[in-house]
């Protein structure tokens, strides 16, 4: 692991902290914040695929 990816990781993980702590904040349970996150999932797997899609063409 070079320090590229390290300092990567540490944002990432910097992140994910500000996001839960955003979240928690607002009074989002975790069932309902697992849900919200697989909605925005499928939409950017949409997204993506149709764009892999119309690039080919």
């Amino acid at each position: 692991m070079n320090e590229f990816q390290i300092v990567s990781l540490v944002g990432l993980t910097a992140w994910l902290v500000l996001v839960a702590a955003g979240l928690r904040g607002r009074g989002l349970n975790w069932s309902k914040g697992i849900r919200l996150g697989m909605i925005w999932l499928g939409i950017f797997l949409v997204v993506t695929l149709f764009v892999s899609i119309v690039g080919d063409m």
